[in-house]
């Protein structure tokens, strides 16, 4: 009696400790240990300052659910884990994992749907036992909070890139695409854009898309120069309002007293963004009974604005056999038809691997960019992006032609190495009027600057959409082809890194190790593998029983 009561005793007392230290350890002590290399699910403190913002149910639907290929069920696998971290941190955060082709009867009405709302299928394509297959996907999530609803990309599209390798950039991505959709539902705007017009500056029309993409996070407001001409000293003060200004290719030069607010507003801390060029040409102007125009050098009164600062913008043009084709008319009347011919005016420039602004940013579309050289002073100088080693520079006053697209180019001549497109410029800047004298009188004239950015691209047509039918297109999207370029997401990290104070961007550079299956030895050793997997082991099985049961035989025979 005296040991069954023993035995009842122990056993509640296992099970007491055993309650007690789960709850000890769920609510006091709990701790997530990340044994991963890369450290790839822990957190950031910018993403758990941000996650913490969340006072009220933060509702996050993922479409990537039902029969979904290897390398999505890894990137499920990693979105899962990711959201995890996040609800551990925040239990406000709620998930619903959705298929959205599960009801295959009203499937073709989900997909327009989805299509609707901005969220872009994926048509993955494999090839099974020689034959290929075709899986339509929705890689994508919506976060909700306050009545509010951002959509989440999960997969980075790069049409350079394999299969693998848009995976791993997708998974590298994860953690800044959530926080930075969090920080648009958590974070009130607060900072402010003025996009400037008056000095020949892009229509409205052609940056639309652009201005739509930054609209979640900063207040926009156009912004002329024009005032300076008749009181500059208020138009200074109003303009040092704004976190940063934006100038989209500007085509009539600017008057030194536009000059010297520009200036001071550097000078107290003002960054910018910069889209301008060397040399005047327009793909446009080449669409006329010749089929052909000059380039001129392009003077806005700006090159000892941007030198002063450390950059020079040079009077040429950057032709690079790496190119984006043109769309060229071929045959006459109604048997026209428009086909792409690679234009080796428009460089394909990538980006800098080691900086969150192009990290991991697909190749940049430019047309008829200039070359910018880097002046050594104190100012921190970053190259973003870059075209191809196979480049060769054209002064301007050349007639340039469309009927050059049917000429075979002399590779040998393509030589002068890469060439610099983007360029980043940090630090405190010196006054252009540095000991000279001012335009006009300047209240608490500044000399040296306040730490300040500047972001100069030598083309302005980085940031022009094309349009159709009186309608913007999307930024980046050739239509002749239907490849997307890297234009819109390089110009929105520009500006996030320029007016990032929380340290969001820098999220980007996250690195994260991906291993894969290789597909096409996958698919060859394929029936080895199933022998060796299925059949073998049945072989092995049969073989051990025949052993056992002769051996068996031989011992209960006599």
């Amino acid at each position: 009696m005296k040991k069954s009561k023993s035995k009842i005793i122990y056993i509640v007392s296992v099970l007491v400790a055993v309650i007690a230290l789960n709850v000890i350890g769920n609510s006091i002590i709990y701790k997530r240990f990340d044994l991963t290399k890369d450290k790839r699910y822990t957190l950031s403190e910018t993403a758990k300052s941000i996650i913490d913002l969340a006072d009220t149910p933060l509702i996050i639907d993922i479409f990537l659910e039902g029969n979904l290929p290897s390398e999505f069920k890894l990137l499920q696998t990693e979105t899962k884990q990711l959201i995890e971290e996040f609800q551990t941190l925040n239990p406000l955060i709620k998930v619903n994992y959705i298929d959205p082709l599960e009801d295959e009867a009203n499937r073709d009405n989900i997909i327009r749907e989805l299509t609707k709302t901005g969220l872009e299928p994926y048509v993955n394509s494999k090839k099974v036992s020689g034959k290929i297959t075709q899986e339509l996907l929705f890689p994508w999530g919506f976060a909700s909070h306050k009545g509010r609803t951002i959509k989440i990309p999960l997969f980075k599209k790069s049409v350079a890139e394999d299969l693998q390798t848009q995976m791993a950039n997708s998974i590298q991505q994860l953690e800044y695409n959530f926080a930075d959709a969090f920080d648009q539902l958590t974070t009130k705007k607060s900072k402010t854009i003025a996009v400037l017009i008056g000095n020949g500056q892009l229509g409205d029309l052609y940056v639309t898309d652009f201005l739509r993409t930054i609209q979640p996070y900063y207040n926009l407001a156009p912004f002329t120069l024009d005032s300076v001409a008749s009181n500059p000293q208020v138009t200074l003060n109003q303009i040092k309002q704004y976190d940063l200004l934006i100038s989209a290719k500007p085509s009539e030069a600017f008057t030194e007293n536009e000059k010297l607010v520009l200036d001071q507003y550097t000078m107290s801390g003002g960054k910018s963004l910069w889209l301008t060029e060397g040399v005047f040409m327009d793909r446009d102007s080449l669409y006329n009974e010749s089929g052909s125009s000059v380039s001129i050098a392009k003077d806005l009164n700006l090159n000892d604005f941007f030198f002063q600062y450390g950059a020079r913008i040079n009077q040429n043009l950057v032709k690079d056999l790496y190119s984006a084709p043109i769309p060229l008319a071929i045959g006459e009347g109604s048997d026209t038809q428009f086909q792409p011919v690679q234009w080796q005016y428009s460089p394909l420039a990538s980006s800098n691997t080691n900086h969150p602004i192009s990290d991991n940013v697909d190749l940049v579309k430019f047309d008829f960019a200039s070359q910018i050289d880097t002046l050594k002073n104190d100012i921190k100088k970053t190259i973003l992006l870059q075209s191809s080693e196979r480049t060769k520079l054209e002064g301007p006053l050349k007639t340039i032609s469309l009927a050059s697209v049917t000429q075979q180019p002399d590779e040998e001549n393509y030589n002068q190495g890469k060439q610099t497109l983007a360029v980043l410029l940090e630090g405190e800047f010196n006054s252009v009027y540095k000991n000279r004298v001012l335009p006009f009188d300047v209240e608490n004239f500044q000399e040296n600057g306040q730490p300040a950015k500047m972001i100069i691209i030598s083309d302005g047509d980085v940031i022009k959409n094309e349009a159709s039918k009186g309608r913007p297109l999307e930024l980046g999207f050739e239509r002749i082809t239907g490849r997307t370029f890297g234009n819109k997401e390089f110009l929105l990290n520009a500006v996030n890194y320029l007016l990032d104070d929380t340290g969001l961007i820098n999220i980007r550079t996250k690195s994260v190790e991906i291993a894969f299956l290789d597909s096409d030895k996958v698919e060859k050793q394929k029936s080895t593998w199933q022998f060796i997997n299925i059949a073998l082991p049945l072989l092995l099985l049969g073989i051990f029983g025949l052993i056992f049961n002769y051996f068996r035989k031989r011992k209960y025979a006599k």
